[in-house]
């Protein structure tokens, strides 16, 4: 259920209503706007009988019940667009936000480099993971920790926000140690006990839709996030599993559309995982700004033929940077479009 409060309730009534959502054995999640309180509700019990008695509860405006199966992350729930800062990045905002870095931190040398190159070409958040799931137990697992620490020694040379994986519920107080953003990886799209304790971890996180999972079961396990406690959820397209082999994955573009309709969250495009070839990342990422993502994820590296993973995918540092390049008429197209959906809003 939502309850929107009446523009002029008073804090003793928001309480009221809340105590009363509880009575009826619900949990209750508010949003305090600049005009009016949100309430959302949540759990199971009378809905029928809840409904009746805060439809008549002092400082009510309206109760209505969300027929999606997914609350707090639904436009019924909030209509406005979710905003995430992370550093200088704002996230489903006014910019377009590029994430960019290798697909493993292999050494200093490596990270540094590519930290200062994405950074000079435009990049505001630093991808790069320290802890790899790969799918042969012998290919290379990442430095862990000792990533880790490169990474945040990246952030202090070039100001970059960093988002990096992690694969354990038992790992998530270590990386949040480090880390901007947490990014969960398709194969973990459904680790729910890794996503109930990200909802307390007081990190926005980042969630990549499984291989072969539906939009509405990616909802779901946004849903996990938020109903735990954290709001800041970034959806990440990525490409799904079909019977096509002439790239890496099937990139379901219309995805995002679909996804702006249903959720209130930012959604980010994964170019090259979704393609598996670095001569496509750049005409699929310009695609993904046409279509009104809110930003990109880019492996990049200084030598992709010596990468310890996704060479192949991997744009040069050169080719980054022609990429930016290329890409700003679509941008600046992108925030004229967001200029005039935020005009029509008002």
């Amino acid at each position: 259920m939502i309850i929107s409060m009446r523009q002029n309730a008073t804090k003793a009534e928001i309480d009221h209503v809340c105590e009363r959502i509880q009575d009826f054995g619900y949990r209750v999640h508010s949003i305090v706007g600049e005009q009016r309180v949100v309430i959302g509700v949540v759990g199971q019990g009378d809905v029928t009988a809840c409904l009746e008695s805060l439809e008549a509860t002092p400082g009510v405006e309206s109760a209505v019940r969300i027929s999606a199966p997914y609350k707090f992350v639904s436009k019924e729930f909030r209509k406005d667009r979710t905003s995430i800062r992370v550093g200088r990045a704002d996230i489903g905002g006014d910019d377009f936000v590029m994430m960019a870095g290798p697909c493993s931190v292999e050494n200093e040398a490596q990270i540094m480099a590519t930290a200062e190159s994405v950074a000079a070409a435009g990049a505001t958040i630093l991808r790069g993971g320290a802890f790899k799931p790969r799918t042969s137990p012998y290919d290379f697992q990442g430095l862990e920790e000792e990533g880790l620490k490169l990474l945040a020694k990246a952030r202090a040379a070039t100001g970059l926000a960093i988002i990096t994986e992690v694969m354990s519920d038992r790992d998530v107080d270590l990386v949040a140690s480090y880390a901007d953003i947490m990014q969960v990886g398709a194969r973990n799209m459904q680790n729910f006990a890794l996503l109930k304790t990200l909802g307390k971890c007081g990190r926005p996180v980042m969630l990549k839709r499984g291989m072969s999972s539906t939009i509405k079961e990616l909802l779901m396990s946004a849903e996990y996030v938020t109903a735990h406690g954290n709001p800041n959820v970034i959806l990440c397209e990525r490409g799904i599993r079909t019977f096509e082999t002439a790239t890496r994955n099937t990139f379901d573009i219309a995805a995002v559309p679909v996804l702006n309709e249903l959720t209130h969250l930012p959604v980010v495009l994964d170019p090259s995982h979704a393609t598996g070839k670095r001569s496509l990342v750049p005409a699929v990422a310009k695609a993904s700004v046409a279509i009104g993502a809110d930003g990109l994820i880019v492996e990049v590296h200084p030598c992709p033929e010596k990468a310890a993973s996704d060479g192949a995918q991997s744009l040069t540092l050169e080719g980054f940077g022609r990429m930016m390049r290329d890409l700003q008429p679509y941008i600046r197209l992108w925030k004229e479009s967001r200029i005039s959906e935020a005009a029509l809003v008002a």
